[in-house]
C-alpha cells in the first residue's frame, strides 16, 4: 500500500513539504572528513555526546557521532553517516533552504518528545535512516525534492525518488496531534495517487524563542539565526587573549581559552570563546564599558560563570555548556542573547543569570533558558537575585526578555536588600519547578503583573 503525502506545516521562509515523519533540533558540532572540527562559525556545542551542531563549511563529514541535541546543515555538500540522534525540540535534522548535496547515511534519529521531527526541509539524500518517535518523519516539497532510499519512519519502510514517493511506500502512521494552529489531514491510502504537486501551504504555527520554533513566542526573539558568530564568517585561531590596550577591537577570531579584559572600551565581536575555567570572559573594572557583540560562548561545562562580573554589554551573544551564565554587577548589560544549555555539575545551583550586588543592570529582549530539554532538567532560575556579596541591589531592569525554567523562573532571595528593581513585559514558559517569580512582593522589586505573561496563553502570572 501507498498513501498519497500529506501537505506539512512549515514556518517561513520554506513553502510547505510533504511529511513522512519528524522531530526537533538541538545544537551542533561540525567534523571535516572524520575528524571533529570546533572553529567552523555558527557551531553550537561542539563536543560529541553533548550537544547540538550547526555545520557551515561545505563538505564537511560527520561520521560516526553521538549527538544529543539537533543538526542544522547551512553549507553545500555535507554528509552524516554512521550516527546517532537525539532530539526533543521541533526539528532534529534541518537542512537550510538554499543549500544542496546533504547526504544522510546508516544514521538513526530518536525523536524525543512527541512534537519533534525527524529530518526537514528537504535537498537531500537519505540512505538506511531510521526515524523513531518522530511526528513527522522526511519532510520535503516541490522545490526543495528528496531522496529516501531503504529508510522507515517509526516502523514503516520510506522510499522517494526525486521527492515522489514509490509505489513500495507504506501507508504513513499519524503524526502525533500538537497544538498548532492547522489540523493536519489524515492521508488517502490508496495505492496508485501520487501526492499532489502543489500542496496548499496551511498556516504557520505560532513561531517561538530559539529561532521561532515552538507555540506562543514571537519568532523576533534571540536565538539559533539571530545570535552568536554570524554564518559565513572566517575565524583566525587563537588561544587564550589578555586585553589590555584601551579601545582595542577583537573580531573574527576562534579563541580557545579565556578572555582577561584590563582596559577599557574593548571590543570583541565575531568570534567564538571555548573556555573550561572559571570564567570565559573576566572583566577587572567595573568601568571598563566592555562591549561583546555577535559572540559564541562555549563554557565547556566548567564556566562557574561565563562572564563576571560588571562594566560589560553582551549583545547577540550566544552563551551555552556553562554551569552558571553572566553575573551581573555594576553596570551590566545582557541584550539581545540567548542563554541555553546550561551543564549540571556536582552539587551546582545552575542560574542563566545571577547577581549577588550591583547598581545600574540592564537585561533586555533576551531568550533565556534555564531549562535544558534533553535532560528534562530545570536547574535553578533564569535570574536569581540577593545581596550576598554587597550591601545591595539597585537600579535593575529586567524587560521583554522569554524565561523558560527554574525552580522558580525568577528567584529572589530571602537576604535581598534592593531598589529600583523592575520587572515588566516579559514572557515566561511553564517548565519550572514551583512557579515563576519567589517573593514578588519583596522590598525594592517591582513585578508588574498585567504586563509579565505566560507565553502560552498570554495571561498574567500570578
Amino acid at each position: 500500500m501507498f498513501s498519497a503525502a500529506r501537505k506539512g506545516t512549515r514556518r517561513a521562509p520554506h513553502t510547505t513539504g510533504r511529511r513522512f515523519g519528524f522531530r526537533r533540533p538541538g545544537r551542533a558540532l561540525v567534523v571535516a572528513l572524520t575528524t571533529l572540527a570546533l572553529g567552523a562559525a555558527g557551531v553550537g556545542v561542539a563536543v560529541a555526546k553533548s550537544g547540538s551542531v550547526t555545520v557551515t563549511k561545505a563538505g564537511t563529514v560527520i561520521d560516526g557521532q553521538t549527538i544529543n541535541g539537533y543538526v542544522y546543515v547551512k553549507a553545500d555538500n555535507v554528509t552524516i553517516r554512521n550516527t546517532t540522534i537525539r532530539y526533543g525540540g521541533y526539528h532534529s535534522l534541518r537542512v537550510y533552504e538554499g543549500f544542496n548535496g546533504t547526504r544522510i547515511e546508516d544514521t538513526k534519529i530518536f525523536c524525543e518528545s512527541s512534537k519533534t521531527n525527524g529530518i526537514v526541509f528537504g535537498n537531500y539524500t537519505a540512505t538506511r535512516v531510521t526515524l523513531t518517535g518522530c511526528r513527522n518523519g522526511f519532510m520535503f516539497s516541490d522545490a526543495a525534492p528528496a531522496t529516501i532510499v531503504d529508510s522507515t519512519w517509526n516502523g514503516q519502510k520510506v522510499n522517494v525518488e526525486a521527492g515522489e514517493a514509490l509505489p513500495s511506500a507504506p501507508i504513513n502512521p499519524a503524526p502525533t496531534a500538537t497544538p498548532t494552529p492547522t489540523a493536519v489531514p489524515t492521508p488517502t491510502a490508496t495505492p496508485t495517487v501520487k501526492p499532489s504537486p502543489k500542496p496548499t501551504k496551511p498556516a504557520d504555527p505560532p513561531p517561538a524563542a530559539g529561532g521561532g520554533q515552538g507555540p506562543g513566542i514571537p519568532s523576533s526573539f534571540p536565538g539559533p539565526d539571530n545570535t552568536g558568530v554570524p554564518d559565513g564568517t572566517t575565524l583566525k585561531a587563537s588561544g587564550g587573549l589578555n586585553l589590555a590596550k584601551a579601545g582595542q577591537v577583537v573580531s573574527g577570531l576562534d579563541i580557545k581559552g579565556c578572555v582577561t579584559v584590563t582596559a577599557k572600551n574593548v571590543t570583541i565581536r565575531n568570534s567564538k570563546i571555548s573556555c573550561g575555567s572559571n570564567y570565559s570572559i573576566k572583566v577587572s573594572d567595573a568601568s571598563a564599558n566592555l562591549l561583546v557583540e555577535n559572540v559564541t560562548i562555549d563554557g565547556q561545562g566548567k564556566n562557574s560563570a561565563t562572564v563576571c562580573c560588571g562594566g560589560y554589554t553582551l549583545k547577540k551573544v550566544e552563551i551555552f555548556n556553562t554551569i552558571d551564565g553572566p553575573r551581573l554587577s555594576d553596570n551590566s548589560q545582557v541584550i539581545d542573547s540567548w542563554i541555553h544549555h546550561l551543564t549540571r555539575a556536582s552539587g551546582s545551583h545552575n542560574d542563566a543569570m545571577q547577581t549577588t550586588a550591583g547598581k545600574n543592570i540592564v537585561v533586555r529582549h533576551n531568550t533565556i533558558e534555564a531549562y535544558n530539554p534533553n535532560t528534562k532538567d530545570p536547574f535553578n532560575a533564569c535570574l536569581m537575585i540577593g545581596s550576598t556579596t554587597g550591601p545591595s541591589v539597585t537600579n535593575l531592569v529586567f524587560e521583554q526578555n522569554f524565561c523558560n525554567g527554574g525552580n522558580y523562573s525568577i528567584g529572589v532571595r530571602e537576604d535581598l536588600n534592593g531598589s529600583g528593581i523592575v520587572f515588566r513585559d516579559n514572557l515566561f514558559g511553564r517548565d519550572f519547578r514551583y512557579g515563576v517569580i519567589a517573593r514578588p512582593t519583596q522590598t525594592g522589586i517591582s513585578w508588574q503583573n498585567s504586563t509579565n505573561l505566560f507565553a502560552d496563553n498570554r495571561k498574567p502570572v500570578k
